[in-house]
């Protein structure tokens, strides 16, 4: 790991990343992509040494509430966050200042905030976001190599149910010939059902593949999947766009689970959910009248 100091924190939309990098080895990291400009190893985690001052400040000066996001280029629980406890740093400064909090991660130490997790949600709104890509312990131990298996999301998700946490799955990327089986997506909306989770992102069975990334994970092809690099390169070419060949079917099954459980299925949707800022005062009026 390394500091440095940044300039600002909040995006237009209020997201953030604390670090900048990961550890958990997930082979398909769209955030090992050169278009980030990342100019260090991706392992070796940049950490943002201003970062909590200059969230502090931002969320002290809002003039209206809103929902702050994490996640989308590191995962805010990776393994160096057990030490340094910028996120629950971040999650007091949050609960605070009376705004609300959603994160992506694939991490079961979001469990050690969930005191703080609830507390926001008490008082505004928070909703955690877990990424489930296989239901194959083993295909997971390879796909995602340094942090807990699906199955143990799984336990996460449930018990955040229980403590009334909202819960959105990101059920991506899918991998052609890899993980696009009828039995895999099955079995991960049988998870979602069964720890009501509240929406389901998946844009379309299939993956992203850029320069950066596409050569770490064509390494890791050939680690694992000897052969599978040329069939990649075979059907997709350099593409950024990597759809499933089961895409019609996988999307046909998706769609009508999802919405015969009432489970959130449209993503545009679900960003609008993420973002929305609740209204406590009109609802509490609202039950009163």
């Amino acid at each position: 790991m390394h500091y440095s100091k940044v300039k600002s924190i909040l995006s237009p939309k209020n997201g953030m990343n604390l670090y900048r990098g990961c550890t958990h080895g997930c082979i398909y990291c769209d955030s090992r992509s050169s278009i980030y400009n990342i100019n260090h190893k991706f392992e070796d985690i940049e950490v943002k040494e201003n970062g909590l001052e200059l969230l502090r400040k931002a969320l002290k000066n809002k003039k209206e509430k809103v929902m702050v996001g994490t996640g989308s280029m590191a995962d805010p629980y990776m393994p160096i966050e057990k030490r340094l406890k910028y996120t629950r740093s971040a999650l007091e400064l949050i609960y605070r200042y009376g705004h609300g909090f959603t994160c992506i991660t694939k991490s079961d130490l979001i469990l050690r905030d969930l005191d703080l997790i609830k507390k926001v949600n008490e008082k505004s709104k928070a909703v955690v976001q877990m990424t489930l890509t296989t239901a194959d312990e083993d295909l997971c131990k390879i796909l995602e190599p340094h942090v807990c298996t699906t199955k143990r999301r799984v336990e996460v998700l449930k018990k955040l149910n229980e403590e009334n946490i909202p819960t959105v799955v990101w059920l991506c990327p899918v991998l052609p010939f890899i993980n696009d089986t009828e039995e895999n997506i099955n079995k991960i909306l049988d998870y979602c059902i069964d720890t009501h989770v509240k929406g389901i992102i998946c844009f379309e069975m299939g993956m992203t593949l850029r320069d950066g990334d596409r050569q770490y994970f064509y390494k890791k092809l050939d680690e694992h999947f000897p052969g599978l690099k040329k069939k990649y390169i075979t059907h997709f070419k350099n593409n950024y766009h990597i759809p499933s060949p089961y895409n019609s079917k996988l999307m046909e099954i998706f769609n009508e689970r999802t919405s015969k459980a009432g489970i959130m299925n449209k993503s545009d949707e679900i960003f609008d959910y993420l973002h929305e800022f609740p209204n406590r005062e009109n609802t509490k009026q609202s039950k009163l009248f």
